[in-house]
């Protein structure tokens, strides 16, 4: 590819277009995704070095995504947006993480999970359309509020949140341990049980929530990495008129598998594929430049930096190729990423069925940036450690997508269990007894121990009835 990658005025210092596969974007994407790179040089890095040594949010990055027509690019046009395919809205996330914050990157792609949930139920209801119509122009940054402390990586399990209906609609009771934007969201999408909870955790329901409704805690982020996402936790307790609730009662399970799942395991992807970029990046500005006298060469001239940085680059490029392919898939499912297909059909499940794709992006990308990262570091010696170098700070953001929900760890448990026992035993909602697992516990037991265990269950048998 002849196109020279730019860098404010001056030639890319990274890798260039021959190393992107700009086969997957339209014009209209790589037109978007040069104009989007300038923004980076312009706001977003600078603000990301800033906020990065200040734990301040990054409001300026974010109004210059707005500028753009970012916040609301998945929006279709009828709705106000610029209806974005997937292909692209992976290009938009990658590019803001590898030239720019790996924290912005963050905060959109929760703001993207909670307009997905907005977007799959937004035909019918006027609160949301409107919503949607000023996202950019108001710089309407949201986000998705589903951990609840108790449930850790199994983020879509609600075991302490609770709605009620009410006179006036509905009574939402909810405590999330992880928020992203916590204090700065102007709306965020919160998933509680349904109204008639009876025990079945997949029966839940999404709320759309304003930031005047939502008592925050930003103020106790202080982390290791990714200091500008200001993820902290929040407690819901207000009472919402009907048009609130997104969808129906017990919409939020297929809510989460149609759309919230499916945009936020691409955004994993592009997000950590471009933390993985924007490190062999800074690492080849060092390594060309870094001269050792004793041997007349670069650190770029050694074999070992050849293999080592051969390796990274191949890992991450399989990487990289793995979420495109994913996102032109998901484009060819839902006639190019076009979100008004459940007006007519409020039945369909067209995404749904690449959730193990999802999942199994999500794994490696994480994995992938992580080790990138770690391996960069490690070319560049001592000045690893100096803070103008940003490969200190690439590597400390390059640890938080492994422990996000689902955490790398539960990804490839489901991916496991999946493909050697079939769907059902992944068993999300955790409704599944291992009856030979529970055989054995109880066949330690003595006499006193089965006794006890039977007259528990006696007592619970009469609570029940």
């Amino acid at each position: 590819m002849n196109h020279q990658k730019m860098w404010g005025k001056e030639p890319y210092f990274g890798l260039g277009y021959e190393f992107d596969p700009q086969w997957y974007l339209s014009d209209r994407q790589k037109d978007l995704q040069e104009r989007l790179i300038g923004v980076c040089h312009d706001v977003i890095r600078p603000e990301a070095i800033r906020c990065d040594e200040t734990g301040e949010y990054p409001w300026k990055s974010i109004e210059a995504l707005a500028e753009l027509g970012l916040l609301g690019c998945i929006v279709p046009e009828k709705w106000g947006g610029r209806g974005e395919n997937h292909v692209g809205l992976a290009m938009i996330a990658e590019t803001i993480t590898r030239y720019g914050c790996a924290s912005t990157g963050v905060i959109y792609m929760m703001h993207m999970a909670g307009l997905a949930a907005l977007l799959f139920r937004a035909s019918g209801n006027q609160e949301i359309l409107d919503l949607l119509g000023r996202l950019d122009s108001d710089v309407m940054i949201g986000s998705a509020s589903f951990t609840d402390p108790e449930t850790g990586g199994h983020f879509w399990y609600p075991k302490i949140s609770s709605v009620r209906k009410t006179d006036k609609g509905w009574h939402v009771k909810k405590n999330a341990s992880f928020t992203t934007s916590c204090g700065h969201a102007k709306w965020v999408v919160a998933q509680t049980t349904s109204p008639n909870f009876d025990g079945d955790y997949s029966d839940i329901s999404d709320f759309l929530i304003y930031a005047d409704e939502i008592t925050a805690h930003p103020g106790q982020w202080d982390v290791m990495g990714m200091r500008a996402t200001v993820s902290g936790p929040v407690e819901i307790d207000t009472e919402l008129p009907d048009q609130r609730m997104i969808g129906g009662p017990g919409d939020g399970a297929a809510s989460n598998d149609e759309a919230v799942n499916a945009v936020a395991m691409i955004l994993y992807g592009a997000l950590y594929s471009g933390i993985a970029m924007g490190a062999l990046d800074v690492t080849r500005r060092f390594t060309t430049r870094r001269r050792h006298a004793q041997y007349g060469q670069s650190v770029a001239d050694y074999t070992t930096t050849h293999d080592v940085y051969g390796r990274c680059l191949t890992d991450t490029q399989a990487s990289r190729l793995m979420l495109y392919a994913l996102c032109q898939e998901l484009d060819r499912a839902t006639n190019d990423g076009d979100w008004t297909i459940y007006e007519t059909d409020p039945d369909a499940r067209v995404r749904t069925p690449f959730i193990c794709w999802g999942i199994e992006l999500k794994e490696k990308s994480c994995r992938v940036a992580s080790e990138v990262a770690d391996s960069m570091f490690h070319l560049f010696g001592g000045a690893a450690y100096s803070r103008r170098n940003e490969i200190e700070r690439i590597l400390r953001d390059s640890k938080a997508g492994w422990i996000m929900g689902p955490t790398n760890e539960i990804a490839r448990g489901i991916v496991g269990r999946w493909g050697l026992l079939g769907y059902e035993a992944v068993d999300w909602w955790n409704q599944r007894v291992n009856e030979g697992q529970l055989n054995a516990e109880l066949g330690k037991l003595d006499a006193e121990g089965k006794r006890a265990i039977i007259d528990r269950l006696e007592q619970e048998l009469a609570d029940e009835a």
